[in-house]
């Protein structure tokens, strides 16, 4: 076999890949945004002859052969093509362990649970979802020891998302953030609440979209490229950095819902947009790792999107689309409500101070569900439990306890901790921003292109041409999750006069 040869044969199985990843990908953006109800069967089955299909391509012989040539000449490959090589190498020696069936069997499973999922969080009844969790969880056991025999079944769930991170660090992690979180919590719990009652008025949805579409333009997400749906469960998708989409959910007495889904979601969208065409159709397209990827959009929307500057800025155009809900409210009113500290039953919705103990509850959850010492069936009880020692709060029924994340009905055990990482990342990112820009300033006048153009120099435009740990380096330094705190205790003492 030639070199020109064997980096042609790569180039062709990429694109089947990402051909077959799309089709995939598009079946899943139509079944949970406007596919009917009772449609879920046939996606099922469309979902598994199309993971039938990669698994073949992944464990043909030939692709050994290719990888194994292109390993023995990794002297002579660019930067580029060596990265290729590392990454699709590492996912098919994964992927030839999973049996066929049981990889086909796995996508058609999720494509059921993410439906069954749906029907129970309406209905509020766990015992709807609680069968298929079973088999998700059984599966992820199975999985993991696929994965990498070496580890724990967590450790190798949690390396999908984040690679080099176990329970371990994230002990060592979860341990900073309790340290210095849970007594401010304590302080901000002593000081009077401000009123974030008109942020509940009603707020018509045609607005609210409208209010969207203004915040994409603010975030330059240009529309021709970057599409906005309506879902339960706010996500974003990407099938290039051409193509793009975002979701989220308008609830009439909450403003600040999709306000902050959009912008969430667009710091997912923006990553995704800047990465260097370079890379496109390959294995190395997309985000990095799941903290990085959170690091971005918990960027975007707490540190920037919550900031007093932010808000001043598009405030105006608020009050323009909401003049009567917000006649009697001002920018630093607005500012003080959406930032407001106390424990609260919703993850997505909580406010950064409390938010990593919500986090903490799904990772106990987590590594005791694959660990084995906790049943499916005593979620519900062992989710109630927890949120009142580490919250304070009582859970009045499933819908808006163990039921409100969409994450397990897709598979994704080992996720949740990438939404702590992600914020301890993007405030030290903010550390370094400040040491070398102005950034308030423009902030203030309503342009992002300052901070979009440094994040993308650091962290888009490289995809997975770097490896997470060269990303976080490039863009936070030596990792110290301090940052996270001390960037809390900042904020709070201000907002709080503490």
């Amino acid at each position: 076999m030639e070199l020109q040869e064997a980096l042609h044969r790569l180039e062709d199985v990429q694109r089947k890949l990402f051909a077959y990843n799309s089709a995939a990908n598009a079946l899943y953006l139509d079944g949970v945004t406007v596919a009917p109800k009772d449609t879920a069967e046939g996606r099922g089955v469309a979902l598994g002859v199309l993971a039938g299909e990669r698994h073949k391509i992944m464990t043909d012989p030939a692709l050994a052969e290719t990888l194994a040539f292109l390993e023995q000449h990794k002297g002579e490959l660019d930067r580029l093509h060596a990265r290729q090589v590392e990454e699709l190498g590492r996912s098919v020696r994964q992927i030839t362990r999973i049996p066929a069936e049981e990889f086909m069997a796995y996508a058609m499973l999720t494509n059921e649970a993410d439906d069954v999922w749906h029907r129970a969080k309406e209905c509020s009844d766990f015992e709807l979802f609680r069968p298929v969790l079973e088999k998700l969880v059984e599966y992820n056991r199975k999985f993991a020891e696929y994965y990498d025999p070496d580890k724990a079944p967590y450790d190798a769930l949690l390396n999908e998302y984040e690679r080099g991170v176990d329970m371990a660090y994230l002990g060592d992690f979860f341990a900073v953030l309790r340290s210095k979180l849970v007594p401010l919590i304590k302080a901000v719990g002593a000081k009077p609440q401000p009123d974030d009652s008109f942020l509940h008025r009603t707020y018509p949805v045609q607005a609210q979209r409208e209010f969207s579409d203004y915040l994409m333009r603010v975030l330059d997400l240009d529309r021709a490229h970057c599409g906005i749906g309506e879902t339960e469960h706010p996500f974003t998708l990407n099938f290039t950095s051409q193509d793009v989409r975002i979701t989220t959910n308008y609830k009439v007495n909450d403003v600040a819902s999709s306000l902050y889904s959009v912008i969430h979601e667009g710091g997912h969208a923006r990553y995704e947009l800047d990465v260097d065409p370079q890379v496109e159709y390959t294995c190395l397209a997309g985000g990095v790792s799941m903290g990085v990827h959170e690091s971005q959009s918990r960027f975007y929307e707490n540190i920037i999107g919550r900031s007093l500057p932010f808000i001043k800025a598009i405030f105006p155009k608020m009050q323009e689309l909401f003049s009567e809900q917000l006649a009697d409210v001002t920018a630093e009113d607005f500012w003080r409500a959406v930032n407001r500290a106390e424990p609260s039953l919703i993850r997505i919705e909580a406010d950064e101070l409390t938010y990593c103990l919500h986090i903490m509850v799904r990772y106990e959850i987590e590594k005791a569900l694959i660990g084995g010492t906790l049943e499916v069936k005593d979620v519900p009880e062992t989710w109630n439990r927890l949120y009142k020692e580490y919250l304070g709060v009582d859970v009045p029924d499933d819908a808006h306890g163990c039921l409100q994340d969409s994450h397990w009905s897709g598979g994704s055990f080992g996720y949740f901790p990438s939404y702590a990482l992600g914020s301890a990342y993007g405030a030290q990112m903010l550390r370094n921003m400040e040491a070398e820009m102005d950034v308030w300033g423009p902030v203030g006048r309503g342009d992002l292109s300052a901070v979009t153009a440094w994040l993308k120099e650091k962290v888009h435009k490289y995809g997975c041409l770097k490896t997470p740990a060269e990303i976080v380096q490039n863009a936070c330094g030596d990792f110290d999750p301090t940052a996270y705190t001390d960037y809390l205790t900042k904020k709070y003492t201000e907002l709080y006069g503490l």
